[in-house]
């Protein structure tokens, strides 16, 4: 098993072999033995010490480590912008929430990427995600990196916030902290290396308005405010890639309408903050899909009817008319494999999942069955107030066992039977690159994609330990 550094003395004498110091200089001596060994290390290290000062350590060696080894976090920005010019297409990028065995299942979808000359895949957590699977921006960043640096990856890596999403009772409540909470999400986020990130203020719309431009003003200004905000936070050079919103996943599909009413009051909105700012280089919509699936009295996943011709219609008014890559789907990771060549077949830009990986993982045979138990006796003790009173048991336990991920993060790392359940993720990855176009794009992702080297400063803890000897 990994080894869980308890200092930061610790730290360094388990990685000394493969890497060292000169200064405030990460150095790697032994690149296979990092990349095999001690990264394992660094990311359990990262992940479960109690001694901050060493998590901090470690987080900031795989960060150095990213840069000398060439998996830079970076923006999708320049590719969307040269989707949205016509002239790369017939493909959709994958975005992939990583709840669960984060430092594992990135190294697998890297590895699944690298045989299939994959470029264009994300890597993201909605910040719901982040509360209950226990990651903070910090925390998914190391350990995406840390998977990649595992993988032998040397390319840009995408790591994106999903779903940085008004709460609209607490908006209703308290419109200026509740946006606050955003910001301050949005500032985490950059501080941590993430370069693209999802704004969702669709939960503001407000249906019962007389107008389609009054319906959608709420989640248009906020969604320009804080675009604003993220501006004014590259300090990098790098533009970071910015999503918005206009339907609400599981709600009514959406439409050209709403869609030309959000971003032209986005743009707008955006001008009167910040004039000729880059705007948002993709718009999600809503097409019949519901995160996570709609869970049928036996457990199992409903059928769901997906208008792709939404995604198509949307998707070429978002390029044509407003320099946006497309249109993006979210809740598809249930959804039945014989759909999934359809999304590129109709041009839509970003596809997200991670119900499916999550089901993997909970449902394989080689998945333990005394964990499994824990788990299904934790929901009840743990989220009844989250159980509807026509729910079935089966159907409870399916929509709260997510909950659980964060209380049960270290036994799900240290599974003995990962291997097994990590082998058939990789085969959908691999699947999923297939159908949704993105086989061979690592080399358009290179012509477009410019990472920015960023070196950060070395936690004094780190410091004093080197000097200690």
């Amino acid at each position: 098993m990994p080894h869980v550094a308890t200092s930061t003395a610790d730290l360094l004498s388990i990685i000394r072999a493969a890497v060292h110091l000169d200064g405030d200089l990460l150095v790697i001596d032994d690149e296979p033995a990092f990349r095999s060994t001690a990264i394992r290390d660094l990311a359990w290290t990262a992940a479960f010490s109690t001694d901050e000062a060493t998590t901090a350590a470690a987080q900031w060696i795989v960060w150095e480590a990213s840069q000398a080894l060439g998996a830079h976090s970076a923006s999708i920005q320049d590719l969307y912008t040269a989707r949205s010019r016509g002239e790369v297409a017939g493909f959709t990028v994958p975005a992939i929430n990583l709840r669960a065995q984060t430092f594992d299942m990135a190294r697998t979808a890297f590895e699944a990427a690298a045989s299939a000359e994959v470029g264009a895949v994300i890597f993201e957590i909605a910040r719901s995600e982040q509360t209950y699977t226990y990651q903070r921006p910090i925390d998914f960043a190391t350990s995406v990196l840390a998977g990649a640096i595992a993988a032998g990856w040397r390319a840009p890596v995408f790591i994106q916030g999903d779903h940085y999403q008004f709460n609209a009772k607490k908006y209703a409540a308290d419109p200026e902290a509740m946006t606050e909470e955003i910001r301050r999400a949005c500032r985490l986020a950059i501080d941590a290396g993430y370069r693209n990130i999802d704004i969702d203020s669709s939960t503001l719309v407000d249906l019962s308005k007389p107008t389609v431009d009054e319906q959608q003003r709420e989640n248009y200004t906020r969604a320009a405010e804080l675009t604003a905000l993220i501006r004014t936070l590259e300090t990098d050079g790098v533009t970071v890639s910015v999503g918005g919103e206009i339907g609400e996943v599981g709600s009514q599909n959406s439409n050209a309408e709403e869609l030309r009413a959000y971003l032209d009051g986005y743009r707008r909105e955006l001008d009167a903050r910040m004039p000729g700012a880059i705007g948002v280089s993709k718009v999600s919509v809503q097409t019949g899909t519901s995160h996570g699936g709609v869970p049928l009295p036996d457990g199992g996943v409903a059928e769901v009817k997906l208008d792709f011709d939404v995604l198509r219609e949307l998707g070429e008014i978002a390029r044509r008319e407003y320099g946006a890559s497309g249109a993006v789907q979210h809740g598809a990771s249930t959804l039945p494999d014989e759909l999934f060549h359809q999304f590129p077949a109709v041009e839509a830009a970003e596809i997200h999942l991670a119900t499916g990986f999550q089901n993997t993982l909970y449902d394989h045979p080689a998945f333990p069955e005394d964990l499994r138990r824990d788990i299904e006796a934790w929901c009840p003790a743990n989220a009844a107030d989250e159980r509807k009173p026509d729910q079935t048991d089966e159907q409870f336990i399916y929509t709260t066992r997510k909950k659980a991920i964060g209380p049960f993060k270290r036994e799900l790392w240290d599974l003995a039977t990962k291997d097994e359940i990590l082998a058939t993720q990789r085969r959908k990855l691999s699947f999923l690159y297939t159908e949704l176009g993105v086989n061979g794009t690592r080399e358009m992702v290179t012509a477009h994609i410019r990472p920015v080297e960023l070196h950060r400063p070395i936690p004094d803890a780190l410091r004093e330990a080197v000097a200690a000897g």
